[in-house]
């Protein structure tokens, strides 16, 4: 995925699945496509092993990156190339 949207939410309270969702809805609204990747830092895969790289969230992938900063999401379409 080379374009995507960053998303923050850092409330702990909030299941990772709920704050995806909300991301996505935000991302069809505003863009007029379904996302199906989300890049988090690997510290919010919770209740995966500790070496865990993917998830799901709905019918979103998620992928750990230790790139992106805990809180935030990066959500998008991923390249199918």
């Amino acid at each position: 995925m080379n374009v995507g949207m960053l998303w923050f939410d850092n409330d702990a309270r909030t299941p990772l699945n709920a704050k995806v969702e909300r991301a996505a809805d935000y991302y069809r609204k505003k863009y007029g496509l379904t996302p199906d990747l989300c890049l988090v830092h690997p510290s919010m895969l919770t209740g995966a092993p500790p070496d865990a790289a993917e998830g799901r969230a709905g019918k979103v992938s998620l992928r750990a990156n230790r790139a992106i900063l805990p809180g935030h999401l990066w959500i998008g379409v991923e390249d199918k190339n």
